[in-house]
């Protein structure tokens, strides 16, 4: 599956900068002008690679709402397991935006322009959607398992790190600042959400400080900063178990809040998706009856 989905994620960026590449001084040409460029015949919407491209989005668009219907569809529902298609959908919603860009020729105006710029807030909100979709189990009994397990592991963890002389204790309390559960229970949930999102990217700059003050200079630059692993395993396996620790602190200490967050995505997720759905099927239905040149 990963093979697959990495490879599905190496297509789309080889087509986009393929598109980029041979495009380049089509698309940054005045609306105008692009008429008498060579290029217009097959970049343009109706042209060989635009009207290609518009079937290939039509395809993703299909494709991205075959996440959906599977939870509607018993014999969907059987095929494969909700991660993986959860991946794939993403992919297409990624992958869609700048598949539609190229074949509209980077013209939104009109009802094409309307739907794309609402699944601009479509791939926004998915985004946010699967990073929350990590965040909790998708079931209460599966919580409840989840939260014990990761307590024990956050026992089990802070045991290892208690045995580690590698980095100073006080150096790694710097991955575990945490707001206190009361502060989490009394702020807005937009608020709460913004602090799950600023903790995990603050580990990332803690660690790549960790990394850095570790090394010394030269391992600095060696690893960009201290954002990529080090050769030194003793290091990294600390660093691994201090992460995980605080990973899952965060997660437990959010858990609740990460619930409300969800369901409040679904309130301005679906809207937006249904409104796209809408606009997409008109576009396709006007360009059928009408045409395009």
């Amino acid at each position: 599956h990963r093979c697959r989905l990495l490879g599905g994620y190496g297509l789309a960026a080889l087509l986009v900068l393929g598109l980029t590449v041979y495009g380049f001084d089509y698309y940054f040409l005045d609306f105008t002008q692009r008429p008498f460029s060579s290029k217009h015949l097959m970049l343009k919407p109706s042209g060989l690679i635009g009207l290609w491209l518009g079937i290939l989005g039509v395809l993703l668009f299909l494709g991205i709402f075959l996440y959906p219907l599977r939870k509607r569809w018993d014999w969907l529902r059987r095929q494969g397991n909700t991660k993986h298609w959860l991946d794939f959908h993403v992919l297409f919603g990624l992958t869609a935006p700048f598949v539609i860009a190229f074949h509209s020729s980077f013209k939104f105006r009109g009802l094409a322009g309307m739907a794309f710029w609402i699944m601009v807030a479509v791939v926004l909100s998915g985004i946010v959607g699967r990073y929350l979709f990590a965040q909790i189990p998708r079931s209460l009994n599966a919580a409840e398992l989840s939260l014990k397990e990761a307590q024990d592991l956050i026992g089990q963890l802070a045991q290892q790190l208690t045995s580690q002389r590698l980095i100073p204790p006080a150096k790694l309390a710097s991955l575990f600042a945490l707001p206190s559960a009361r502060e989490v229970e009394t702020q807005p949930v937009l608020r709460a959400f913004l602090v799950m999102v600023a903790l995990d990217v603050l580990r990332v700059a803690r660690i790549a400080r960790l990394r850095r003050r570790a090394t010394g200079p030269w391992g600095a630059f060696l690893t960009f900063g201290g954002l990529l692993i080090t050769d030194n395993k003793e290091l990294e396996r600390v660093i691994e178990i201090a992460r995980r620790q605080a990973a899952l602190s965060k997660r437990i200490l959010f858990f609740s809040r990460s619930q409300q967050v969800f369901h409040l995505w679904h309130v301005v997720h679906k809207p937006f998706s249904y409104s796209f759905a809408v606009l997409a099927v008109l576009h396709i239905l006007v360009v059928m009856l009408f045409g395009v040149r």
